[in-house]
């Protein structure tokens, strides 16, 4: 899923609009469904393979963006009195229901719609709009969990100790219906105002002890400020003018990510014990990633001392905090290197853990938007009822790992080039001008070869105002001042031609606050 989210309206011809279309063409991004794809998406979104338990009954709700559609996943929350809990405090424990959309009931393996799942891999976001992984009719109708909308479901129930501990796990399919559509910023204006009803509330009370839970087994969760980026419509002239603003996470966004890593871990260790399955791993960090991290901190005036760990340091910062956000922008390094791991009869990886989530993990909570999800599921319904896996689920353990691969890299390109685009188009008429930044990476020279002190020293700026991020290219010899304040001066932005670029204000000197 994206972190940066990003929305640009505007006539067809505006100049970034047109950037926009030809990035899509030149990443080869799949473009409309062919026709029998769409034949078979409405046939399906007719004709869903019903499953015989009804859950009708119980009051799912959905977080989301406000303008998403394609709604993944639903909760309900509720208290289970008298199952103590290992401390032997606390009323008892907790369930937690959660209905995942059942892509399965409509996409049968092998057909044309399948085909075209393998080859999209996931949903793309642009600024002015998405390319799905499946049929709006799907994505966005029959298979979503909208309100008052009965569809299939993978209902998973995960009952928890008082600690918020998992004690058991049961994955059934289900016929469910959503009951309100909510988001993160009123979820939070809710639970602070104590207005929330308790299968509402009790996302901050579990949230915060699955939150406890993963500091003790030393997991990591990056709350990294999002770059949102919104086009005002001129009706005059077609175009319009762009606001790019930091936003850091709410509290309601972690509880509820919460609830996905759970459902997630637990699906994980049903995969371990069934012998079958795909899991997300990460190895450890190497200590050279995690010496160039500690400069990192070091150059940013961050306090790590060699006795605190890299998560407990993670769990200290701010991300209101320039330096603080800076740096954990600097975190996600240590996350490259994540892979799928399919397995199968038994036969363990050498690696099953996901070094940030410090457990078994996979990805199970997303079967609208990426493609491994689906499979998962039918892993997991398999492990649960004790049958064996889908044949048509382990024909694809050849070949899924690297299609979900792929499909992260160009996810991850569309949504870097994006933002570039929507910069340069914020900051188009604006060549010359002056701002005031924060040095918030700078280029290894170990890192360049055949460096050397006439080279131009280059690094990444971040703007306070607008909320940019963009390569700045200082003079040779004199080094860029990580961690600091300086003054940019902007030497071209264009969309589509140019990216953003910056050269420090001579001299190059901090800013000071004052």
């Amino acid at each position: 899923m994206p972190r940066r989210h990003l929305h640009v309206t505007g006539a067809a011809e505006a100049p970034l609009r047109a950037a926009l279309r030809a990035l899509r063409t030149e990443l080869a991004v799949p473009d409309a469904f062919p026709l029998q794809v769409l034949v078979e998406a409405e046939h399906a979104a007719k004709a869903p393979r019903l499953p015989s338990y009804d859950a009708t009954d119980l009051p799912l709700f959905t977080i989301d963006p406000p303008t998403s559609t394609d709604l993944d996943q639903a909760m309900h929350l509720s208290r289970r009195p008298g199952s103590g809990s290992a401390s032997g405090a606390g009323p008892g424990g907790y369930r937690v229901r959660y209905a995942i959309a059942d892509v399965a009931a409509f996409v049968t393996p092998g057909s044309a719609l399948d085909a075209e799942a393998h080859r999209r891999v996931s949903t793309l976001y642009f600024p002015d709009g998405k390319v799905p992984l499946h049929p709006a009719c799907l994505s966005e109708g029959a298979a979503s969990l909208l309100p008052a909308h009965t569809c299939p479901a993978v209902l998973w129930t995960l009952d928890l100790d008082a600690d918020g501990r998992t004690e058991s796990v049961d994955v059934r399919r289900a016929l469910v219906r959503s009951r309100a559509k909510l988001n993160y910023a009123g979820v939070q204006k809710e639970i602070d105002a104590g207005t929330a009803e308790e299968p509402l509330a009790l996302l901050k009370e579990i949230g915060q002890l699955r939150e406890r839970l993963e500091v003790e087994r030393g997991g990591i969760s990056l709350t990294i400020p999002e770059q949102e980026i919104t086009e005002h419509a001129d009706g005059e002239t077609g175009g319009g003018t762009y606001e790019l603003t930091y936003r850091a996470p709410l509290p309601a966004d972690g509880w509820n990510a919460q609830i996905s890593l759970l459902t997630g871990m637990a699906a994980a260790d049903l995969m371990l014990a069934h012998g079958n399955g795909v899991l997300r791993t990460l190895p450890a960090a190497p200590d050279g990633a995690v010496g160039r991290l500690r400069r990192t901190a070091e150059a940013l005036r961050i306090d790590w001392p060699h006795h605190v760990s890299y998560a407990r340091l993670i769990r200290s910062l701010d991300p209101h905090d320039p330096r603080h956000a800076a740096f954990l922008q600097e975190c996600t390094t240590l996350l490259r290197g994540a892979h799928y791991t399919p397995f199968r009869d038994g036969d363990l990886p050498t690696i099953t853990t996901h070094s940030a989530v410090a457990a078994p993990y996979t990805h199970c909570t997303a079967p609208l938007r990426r493609l491994v999800d689906r499979y998962a599921s039918e892993i997991c319904l398999a492990a649960v009822a004790g049958t064996p896996t889908p044949d048509w689920v382990l024909a694809a353990f050849d070949t899924l790992p690297d299609e979900m691969t792929e499909g992260g890299r160009r996810a991850g390109r569309v949504e870097r080039e994006c933002v570039d685009l929507v910069e340069a188009a914020l900051l188009r008429d604006r060549v010359g001008e002056v701002f005031e930044g924060f040095v918030v990476d700078v280029e290894d020279v170990e890192d360049v070869e055949d460096a050397n002190e006439d080279q131009p020293v280059t690094g990444t700026v971040q703007l306070e105002s607008p909320a940019v991020v963009g390569r700045v290219t200082g003079t040779p010899g004199t080094p860029l001042p990580l961690g600091e304040r300086l003054r940019v001066r902007l030497t071209q932005s264009e969309p589509g031609a140019a990216k953003v670029r910056f050269v420090p204000v001579v001299p190059v000197d901090p800013v000071d606050p004052a």
